[in-house]
């Protein structure tokens, strides 16, 4: 039996088996594909696929846009040869060399790219700092607000790329990251379908598990349909008999622990409001996502390791990064109340260590008592 590739008879099978070609469009299958064949090094097809990709609407700025991104997720030597073999075409057609648009760097969600940063310096910064530094400051920081691609398509070519390169472990972040920027889980299902015939069944079928257990975790995160917006929202009431004394172990002097709250998965974050009387503090600790102070009566002082001690007063926000030993407490002749905030990794939000000498919190700031003033 002979085949014809050509690329009728190839559209004819591929839509037919996947009930025709709506569930991705053909600019958003341009760049599905042309991003698996530079990702994947399949560098004497990207011509070719370069050339349809500009007549189903995809901009050459958008196709430079598109191995740029690339060069940070499968390297610079396959976006370099992407960029000659681009060349031809843009060559053949009469595009000038595309330039950088100027433009307002894209806006990322503050909380979302909180959490990602934090959860990088937790796993990686403390084998590699510099790998950490530069995804957090140059991947994310700089590349993914570029504004010559949107974020959804930025979103499309990293799951076609990461399918097309076998890496289906990195695929639940960016997955969700994509059905966060825009796309729809009928569009990121239809990426590893398209990418069967392009990247191979293999890589195709290794990303079907993984993309299920996106889709389950996020149905389960959302509310039900039968759930109203307000019985979604939840109100813990004030108890004034549920407030501890924080434990001996962990603090020193009197320390009342009161309106503690955790919030239920997938979220993480869970803190309490803490009342310290004069010349009290916790031990030396550390969170493994860091955590956030709000002060919110009397005077304190806060101290991370090496540092100098800290006076801070009501309103001040102390933010204390992942796994940075620290203590915070009252200070010497005023009392202090702040909220504590952190977030659990694990299960785990908190790691104590050895209580504070006195020596210790004697080098606090003279004339505390006055709090400044």
């Amino acid at each position: 039996m002979s085949w014809r590739l050509d690329s009728e008879i190839t559209r004819t099978s591929f839509c037919s088996a996947t009930s025709g070609c709506d569930e991705l469009k053909p600019r958003d299958r341009s760049i599905v594909t042309v991003s698996a064949l530079i990702a994947s090094g399949r560098i004497a097809q990207v011509s070719g696929h370069v050339g349809r990709a500009l007549d189903n609407g995809v901009t050459p700025s958008e196709i430079g846009e598109i191995i740029t991104h690339l060069a940070f997720y499968s390297g610079w030597p396959n976006a370099i040869s992407a960029v000659n073999a681009t060349k031809e075409i843009f060559d053949k057609r009469g595009i000038k060399p595309v330039t950088a648009e100027a433009g307002q760097p894209l806006e990322l969600d503050p909380a979302s790219e909180a959490a990602r940063a934090a959860s990088v310096d937790t796993s990686t910064g403390p084998i590699v700092p510099a790998l950490a530094e530069y995804t957090n400051r140059v991947l994310f920081g700089d590349l993914w607000r570029r504004p010559q691609l949107s974020a959804r398509d930025r979103s499309l070519v990293t799951i076609a790329g990461l399918i097309a390169m076998g890496k289906a472990e990195q695929l639940p972040f960016h997955a969700s990251r994509g059905m966060d920027n825009g796309l729809t889980r009928t569009e990121v299902a239809e990426v590893p379908t398209h990418l069967a015939y392009y990247a191979g069944w293999p890589n195709a079928m290794s990303a079907v598990p993984v993309l299920r257990a996106v889709f389950e975790a996020r149905e389960a995160a959302a509310p039900g349909e039968a759930e109203s917006p307000a019985s979604a929202l939840t109100v813990q009431r004030y108890d004034p008999e549920a407030a501890a004394t924080g434990s001996p172990e962990n603090f020193t002097g009197s320390v009342r622990v009161e309106a503690r709250f955790q919030a239920e998965e997938p979220a993480r974050v869970g803190g309490a409001t803490v009342s310290f009387e004069p010349g009290a503090r916790t031990a030396w600790h550390t969170h493994p996502l860091g955590q956030t102070l709000i002060v919110t009566s009397g005077c304190g002082w806060v101290q991370s390791e090496g540092g100098p001690i800290e006076e801070v007063r009501p309103g001040d926000v102390v933010t204390i990064p992942p796994n940075i030993r620290h203590w915070h407490g009252a200070s010497k002749g005023t009392s202090m109340t702040h909220v504590a905030v952190a977030g659990s990794l694990d299960g785990s939000a908190v790691t104590w260590m050895e209580r504070v000498t006195d020596d210790q919190y004697a080098n606090g700031p003279e004339a505390a008592d006055q709090c400044r003033g």
